[in-house]
């Protein structure tokens, strides 16, 4: 198994370029010619204990996260969050590759109103192969705030210096977040290929032999089956459609529910077992949280009207 190379601090990268000392403490931004893994051919797996946001053009490599790999020659963004492993491959061509890579640390938004957004920018915990491809325009805007942050931690800090970064810095993250639903946008007709067969995944998953043989089934496994992250997955799907996948699948459950409790005689515990669930009152709590009544009183409520 290949070695996971741990980059934990800021500091580390600008040793790792022999480059001098950072001028702040948590945040840099790194000239992707100056990484020394896109000279040779071969890969390597890397961990931050950072945010990233990367940006580059030309160059052959490609980043791969999990099993997917996404050919990032073009310029497009490509986001990690901290822990996150990533994995550089590079042809070893002798083109370099040119563009940033923004690095900020945890501790740089710890205590702000931005450290309680932070997660509701979902991309940070896309796969690479889920990038965000920006026309040139947009690519300009983005280099500027970058060019702007990096100015504002460049210079000698003052009071004012860690509340313009951090403004700047939201206002970065705030851009990105357009240009990914401009992005959901563009894409549509990916997209319904991809509702299309979450769909489908989701009907052979809630037959009664795979509910039996698996459980409950989970957003995790239907990205996994269809090479997404968990969080594109659910984006994709919310843009689209206006529910998420747990929607869907709360959804899926109780429709299932419904059909069993109406069409057969098997007893509420027996019910509970073939929809996945290992205990039965977890099933009956659901079902009166999703439609207002215990499953046994839906079925004595249906049985008198019909």
């Amino acid at each position: 198994m290949k070695d996971i190379f741990e980059v934990k601090t800021i500091n580390q990268i600008h040793q790792m370029l022999g480059d001098k000392k950072p001028d702040h403490p948590l945040i840099t931004v790194v000239d992707v010619e100056k990484i020394a893994v896109f000279d040779r051919p071969g890969n390597i797996k890397y961990k931050t204990g950072f945010y990233t946001i990367a940006l580059k053009t030309g160059g052959e490599c490609e980043i791969k996260y999990g099993r997917k790999s996404y050919d990032f020659n073009e310029g497009s963004l490509v986001f990690s969050k901290p822990s996150q492993v990533s994995e550089v491959v590079s042809s070893g061509s002798g083109k370099k590759p040119k563009g940033w890579i923004l690095c900020f640390h945890p501790d740089l938004i710890r205590g702000t109103s931005l450290a309680n957004k932070i997660h509701d920018y979902t991309y940070f915990e896309y796969n690479n192969n889920e990038a965000l491809h920006l026309s040139q325009k947009e690519k300009d805007t983005i280099s500027s705030i970058v060019s702007i942050i990096e100015t504002e931690f460049s210079m000698n800090l003052d009071n004012y210096s860690n509340k313009l970064i951090l403004s700047n810095l939201e206002t970065l993250l705030n851009y990105c977040e357009r240009y990914y639903g401009r992005q959901f946008i563009t894409r549509r007709n990916v997209n319904q290929e991809g509702i299309s067969k979450f769909e489908l995944l989701l009907k052979k998953r809630m037959e009664e032999e795979s509910l039996e043989k698996l459980g409950i089934p989970t957003v995790k496994e239907f990205a996994e089956d269809m090479g997404y992250s968990q969080n594109y997955l659910s984006d994709m799907l919310m843009k689209e459609t206006g529910m998420r996948p747990l929607d869907y699948i709360h959804e899926a459950i109780i429709e299932k529910a419904k059909n069993l409790l109406l069409g057969s005689d098997s007893n509420i515990a027996d019910i509970a077992y073939i929809l996945g669930y290992d205990y039965p009152e977890h099933f009956s709590k659901f079902f009166k949280k999703k439609t207002g009544m215990s499953p046994l009183k839906f079925r004595n409520e249906q049985s008198r009207t019909c």
